[in-house]
């Protein structure tokens, strides 16, 4: 085959020369103003389409994805802690654990790996989050060998057994406890950018509709001046079109913004405290029974962080240092709050005991701190701890639902807006169309 033929320079000349005569005509601007409001008719809805679709796709995803993923880290970091803690008390009780407690440790590893396997779902092309996930995996097995250990010397009374649990407690608080804690960070600083990204304002897509809605506006001042014709029905209803779509797009962004915002403030943000406050608690509480395993073989470490750990849970403090001050002040809803008050009450309870605790083993009664460790008084200081994690966790379960509702209603917000950007810009490419059109018609 021949190479193709291209116009000879002479006749690509010619053509621009036409175009250039046709464009100092009226006809010719008419028609390259209809081409140019076309184009950018179609470009503008195309874009705004697209970036509505994708915030709401983003906000779809924050209810169903993201948030939920986030809080898989933090049940990751509650039931392995926890499970450090509870067996802790398994191993106070003596030789026969109660049932009960090794029922709770097993429900902790389930659900921590259970977690596990949600919050590994999503940590690809990730490095940091990756390797917290990696560390969970390999440690795990290690700390719950180690546990085991402890248990089967203890039962046989050998003093071995408290040297493996301190050990095991060590590489819970050494390794496993802070990538959960990374991990949790991770997925959290995630939520919070896609929210960003949800709340944003579209400003390419309002500058476009801005720029076509001159465009029209302009047009049909040069057609009046031109045709002494004050009214283009083609244009008007393009016209009107771009704005109803402007006024409907913007306002259902900020009716999304708003409610995405709300969902931020009154629910991730006020759940991420009271999930900071659980994780202290769930520290206090290993250290707590730790102490007391260790008799003085470096228990003193465990109460000494203990001691820095317990004020900032203890509801007597400031919003800056007390988290659950912090969680008081910031709740909205009155369940919310309910629960954080009660929280209060019940860690302050839970002090009081650690203190008369601390003063029977100081004095020489170890039995009876451990009594008041791990027993079932209403007083001792497990029943406070319960009732306290209780209290925050009915608190995050609100505050989650609370982050649900206000989600939902974002992307309420914005139904029907994709489509109906679509159909308006249609219409106002038509419009455009046939209202110069019928301006051109009068030329031949």
């Amino acid at each position: 085959m021949g190479a193709p033929v291209s116009a000879p320079p002479t006749q690509r000349g010619d053509s621009v020369r036409r175009m250039a005569r046709s464009a100092r005509t009226t006809p010719g601007r008419l028609g390259i103003i209809a081409s140019a409001l076309v184009v950018l008719s179609v470009l503008t809805g195309f874009v705004a389409a697209l970036a509505l679709q994708t915030k709401q796709d983003t906000i779809s995803g924050l209810a169903e994805h993201r948030e939920p993923l986030s809080a898989a880290a933090q049940q990751i970091y509650r039931s392995l802690s926890d499970a450090d803690a509870t067996a802790a008390s398994a191993f106070l009780s003596g030789g026969s654990e109660p049932v009960e407690l090794r029922e709770r440790y097993e429900v902790d590893l389930a659900q921590a790996g259970a977690a596990l396997v949600k919050a590994a779902s999503d940590v690809e092309g990730i490095p940091d989050a990756e390797k917290q996930v990696d560390t969970l995996g390999q440690q795990l097995p290690v700390y719950t060998g180690l546990v085991e250990t402890a248990r089967a010397n203890n039962r046989f009374g050998l003093p071995i057994g408290s040297a493996y649990l301190r050990e095991a407690s060590t590489l819970m608080r050494t390794k496993l406890l802070p990538a959960a804690q990374e991990l949790y960070r991770i997925d959290v600083g995630r939520l919070t950018d896609e929210q960003d990204d949800a709340a944003s304002f579209p400003w390419l897509t309002v500058a476009l509709t801005v720029i076509l809605l001159g465009a029209l506006i302009a047009t049909q001042v040069y057609l009046t001046r031109r045709t002494n014709r004050l009214i283009n029905v083609g244009l008007l209803v393009s016209t009107v079109a771009v704005g109803i779509g402007l006024i409907w797009g913007v306002a259902a962004g900020w009716v999304s913004a708003v409610a995405v915002g709300n969902a931020r403030d009154e629910g991730s943000q006020q759940v991420d405290v009271l999930v900071q406050a659980r994780i202290v608690a769930l520290k206090c509480r290993a250290d707590e029974t730790l102490t007391l395993v260790a008799r003085g073989e470096g228990g003193a470490e465990y109460e000494k962080e203990w001691q820095v750990l317990a004020p900032t849970i203890s509801g007597k403090g400031d919003g800056d240092k007390d988290l659950l001050v912090k969680a008081r002040d910031a709740a909205t809803d009155s369940a919310v709050s309910g629960e954080v008050r009660s929280a209060i009450d019940n860690a302050q309870a839970w002090q009081e005991a650690h203190r008369k605790m601390r003063e029977l083993d100081d004095g020489g009664q170890y039995d009876q701190a451990v009594a008041m460790a791990i027993g079932d008084d209403d007083t001792g200081a497990a029943k406070a701890f319960n009732r306290l994690d209780e209290n925050l966790s009915s608190a995050i379960q609100k505050g989650r639902e609370k982050f649900v509702e206000s989600t939902s209603s974002a992307e309420n917000a914005l139904i029907g807006l994709v489509p109906g950007v679509a159909v308006l810009a249609l219409i106002a490419a038509g419009g455009a169309l046939v209202g110069i059109r019928q301006r051109l018609r009068e030329y031949r």
